[in-house]
């Protein structure tokens, strides 16, 4: 009888695997909040971590630097400008400083956390976007265009700011007969998808404020589901089937009447929370009141989605922060990571491809979107569209203040916090396109802290030599161990043959 070898599928990330922080690098005596409000609770960048906690009269957050760890006192200032619970917070993807807070009190806030972090209790926030008539529980920044910001409340209402003037630029109050339960832009911010509580799969182009496509009965369950827009345009989607277990669905848009893939998995209550990694087409599932994190490689073989691994703990999460690339540790080829709430704690979880070079892995690490934003606000207002700016992970990222940084301050009846003058405010439309003050302030800046790709640049007069070092040291590794190979296999090779006369009786 003869035993074919299934085909093992080929894939870097197969080995991926999760481990846990050592406990002093936790952040304990965290009151994460106890909102009923199926949302991650938390949001990480390179230099924060903002975790909506308990509060009694009102809604705050807590934004500590990424480097904390240990106990928070319970003195420790917070962002705590609202008059009902927070809901959802995001950072914004073109700046590290800058914070979107949504809350039951109807209001969208923007917050500017100084470098180093709170020193006292924030309350005034550097805009205040009111525009629905319900609690507000969705943020979503637009990933191409600079202070573009989409925001989803129980009212059924999307609503696209330009935070830059604080002004409501589109308005769709007919989409969606019933509750959003989450939208996702797509790569360049031409479209959105959401998905509702009439189960229903839309694609929806927010300038135009018109729905290009529906899909009815996305998962047939009655439970919350997710929805995110993958790089090559395919929609992913999580929910619950008729019988209440839990499933992954993908999605072509170009035809959405048969999924291309459902995978299901268990029968857990939670709602499996999807946070996707376009650089490794990697899809991470947290279920709130899960002891586990599934992943997922998403690819153009079938079956498309194929399960990798699973992350099991006996602790159960509350919420989870998902950290951009830009902030994982390349030269322990860390791929992802993950902030995990718990009831007091915040844990750490690093998603590590395993690798034995110290080289730096560049299949690992694409070029991935930087901080710099591709538009405008008015120009994405136009009409426009384009690709993200793109910056190299080798040696590791720096972040540099964003040439742009002033046009979120210099709003209209609002004086900026880091001026202290009483000068009057620009105009509205002087918002979206630099003022000369703040143009200025950033060739300067350029002039003295050069952008990423620059300083890559500058970089390469030492790395040569560094790197040359370590392919000495690995050829000569190479050679030791082939030395080894060849003087085991001719030892193999004299105990077969004395093995051999054995067997024949000649010894």
């Amino acid at each position: 009888m003869s035993f074919r070898r299934g085909v093992v599928r080929q894939s870097k990330f197969r080995h991926v695997f999760a481990q846990a922080w050592k406990a002093e690098h936790c952040i304990d005596d965290v009151r994460v909040s106890r909102v009923t409000w199926d949302g991650p609770l938390c949001a990480v960048n390179p230099k924060f971590i903002a975790i909506i906690i308990e509060a009694g009269g009102g809604g705050s957050f807590l934004v500590v630097p990424i480097s904390k760890s240990g106990r928070i006192d319970q003195s420790c200032p917070t962002v705590c400008g609202h008059a009902a619970p927070v809901l959802d917070i995001q950072w914004s993807p073109h700046d590290d400083n800058i914070i979107a807070s949504a809350s039951e009190d109807f209001t969208v806030k923007v917050w500017q956390i100084p470098d180093g972090g709170l020193t006292s209790p924030m309350t005034e926030a550097i805009v205040t976007l009111e525009g629905h008539s319900k609690r507000v529980g969705i943020l979503a920044w637009h990933p191409i265009a600079f202070n573009i910001l989409l925001t989803a409340g129980c009212d059924n209402v999307i609503c696209v700011w330009n935070v830059g003037t604080g002004e409501l630029v589109y308005q769709l109050t007919d989409a969606h007969p019933d509750l959003i339960y989450s939208v996702s832009w797509n790569k360049d911010g031409s479209a959105v998808c959401t998905v509702c509580k009439d189960k229903a799969l839309r694609v929806i182009d927010p300038r135009r404020g018109t729905v290009l496509k529906v899909k009815e009965k996305v998962h047939d369950g009655t439970r919350p589901m997710r929805a995110v827009f993958l790089s090559d345009g395919k929609i992913l989607t999580t929910g619950f089937s008729r019988m209440s277990e839990r499933q992954l669905a993908l999605w072509d848009t170009k035809d959405l009447s048969e999924p291309m893939a459902v995978q299901e998995m268990d029968t857990s209550n939670g709602v499996l929370l999807p946070f996707y990694d376009p650089d490794t087409n990697m899809v991470y599932l947290c279920g709130k009141g899960d002891c586990t994190i599934r992943y997922f490689e998403v690819t153009d073989e079938s079956p498309y989605v194929h399960f990798l691994s699973l992350y099991s703990t006996k602790e159960p999460q509350r919420g989870a922060g998902f950290l951009s690339k830009r902030g994982v540790d390349v030269n322990k080829c860390e791929i992802a990571r993950f902030y995990k709430l718990h009831e007091r704690k915040v844990e750490p979880i690093s998603m590590t491809v395993p690798r034995k070079s110290d080289l730096f892995q560049g299949d690992l690490y694409p070029d991935t979107a930087g901080l710099e934003p591709a538009l405008l606000a008015d120009e994405w207002i136009a009409g426009q569209d384009a690709s993200p700016l793109l910056v190299s992970l080798s040696g590791g990222y720096t972040a540099h203040p964003s040439k742009h940084r002033d046009t979120l301050r210099s709003k209209p009846q609002l004086v900026s916090q880091d001026s202290g003058t009483g000068a009057a405010p620009p105009s509205a439309g002087s918002v979206a396109a630099p003022t000369s003050t703040s143009t200025s302030a950033a060739k300067e800046t350029e002039e003295e802290m050069p952008r990423v790709a620059t300083r890559d640049t500058d970089g390469n007069t030492e790395r040569p030599k560094r790197e040359d070092d370590l392919l000495n040291e690995l050829l000569a590794e190479i050679k030791a161990l082939r030395a080894a190979v060849l003087a085991h296999s001719q030892r193999i090779e004299l105990l077969e043959r004395q093995l051999a006369r054995i067997e024949d009786g000649d010894v």
